[in-house]
């Protein structure tokens, strides 16, 4: 019976990476159908973001769904920056940087739009990708 109760921790771990990983196995395919309507899309544990026809869209992926979903239009983006932490860095030296924001600043006065990334190397190609697609427009 001491041997039975040695192992119960070790089952309670494996049940609960089990459960852990249906959760992301849901957020995943949530995101997958999500993002077969955009020309462009990208799945982050912090955002999901989709491009198609001049529009930006994000949202937070849920086991449920994605929420929070907001919209906006490249055709009102005046500049794109990359910040490490609350620092500006250049699109080039984003190598591993760690977490990453996509500062989008728009033509009106408002707030910028800031979109989070886990990849300083992902947030880059998106924002250069981005920023050549907002200048064509």
């Amino acid at each position: 019976m001491a041997r039975g109760l040695m192992w119960l921790p070790l089952l309670a771990l494996i049940i609960w990476l089990a459960w852990r990983g249906w959760k992301e196995y849901q957020k995943v395919e949530g995101y997958r159908i999500w993002s077969e309507q955009f020309d462009k899309a990208k799945y982050d544990i912090y955002t999901v973001l989709g491009y198609k026809d001049n529009i930006i869209t994000w949202g937070m992926p849920t086991p449920k769904g994605i929420k929070d979903l907001q919209t906006f239009s490249l055709q009102d983006v005046k500049d794109i920056r990359l910040l490490v932490g609350n620092n500006i860095i250049d699109w080039d030296d984003s190598e591993n940087q760690g977490k990453a924001t996509l500062e989008f600043q728009l033509v009106e006065p408002k707030q910028p739009i800031k979109i989070l990334f886990t990849d300083s190397t992902l947030a880059s190609q998106w924002g250069q990708y981005l920023l050549n697609l907002a200048k064509n427009t």
